[in-house]
């Protein structure tokens, strides 16, 4: 018999618990809970992510049967489908994003000293992914016809392999739409593709060249199609490369 702890406390470990309970004294995350607490709320999502759960109801019958390891594993008294999403409706989410993001920020600190990569630049890669909801319970984001669903953006951090920037937005936006959100820094490489090819949301960059204007109905039809990516640099030292 196992007398060790289990795998999801060893690394609860190292998260930053005094940032967190800060937090939750911040945004009174803990006022008139008797059980349930923030921090069982953010050890009960750690596992359902980690063990790749897609919803509440997979979530609380796969942590049915060990009720009895609730304490060890810091989940509080109990964890049923009621109490978990009451939680996360009324709970204020901005404890859980500063604290995402605080993570985020020691994750790329502690990966600031990779260097092999072939580039002395920082080097950002930009896209989203949706993610389908039912759509009878998230009816405020309904994509089209019977489906719902919300859209993150996502700005990866290509050579330290952490996020850098995340923004969850409507299913139905599109995805240039949220390129003015982008933190640009100076000197630095980004990847986009031909979905972010707005040249409204490119000339936010201050480019040194005039902003290209977009033609529906061209009186010279190509005479190649070019499958190269097309790389332009810019007034600041940011550069964006486009891969078709």
């Amino acid at each position: 018999m196992n007398c060790g702890r289990f795998i999801v406390s060893q690394l609860c470990d190292f998260l930053p618990v005094d940032y967190f309970k800060w937090l939750m004294k911040k945004y009174e995350g803990n006022k008139y809970v008797k059980s349930f607490t923030c921090w069982n709320h953010l050890l009960v999502l750690i596992f359902g992510q980690l063990s790749n759960r897609e919803g509440l109801r997979d979530l609380t019958t796969t942590l049915a049967p060990h009720r009895r390891s609730f304490h060890h594993l810091g989940f509080g008294k109990s964890v049923t489908r009621s109490n978990l999403g009451k939680a996360n409706e009324v709970r204020d989410v901005r404890i859980f994003k500063e604290f995402a993001e605080r993570m985020i920020a020691l994750a790329r600190e502690k990966r600031a000293g990779v260097r092999d990569f072939f580039l002395d630049n920082k080097v950002y890669a930009f896209d989203s992914t949706t993610i389908s909801l039912c759509l009878s319970v998230s009816w405020w984001c309904k994509l089209h016809h019977s489906r719902s669903g919300v859209k993150m953006h996502t700005l990866y951090d290509v050579v330290t392999d952490v996020p850098a920037f995340v923004v969850i937005t409507d299913a139905c936006l599109h995805d240039s739409k949220v390129m003015d959100q982008i933190p640009y820094e100076n000197g630095s490489f980004y990847v986009f593709d031909r979905a972010y090819m707005a040249t409204e949301y490119l000339w936010l960059i201050e480019s040194p060249f005039p902003p290209l204007k977009k033609r529906n109905k061209s009186p010279f039809p190509p005479l190649k199609k070019r499958n190269k990516s097309l790389f332009h640099p810019l007034k600041n030292g940011i550069s964006h490369l486009f891969i078709p």
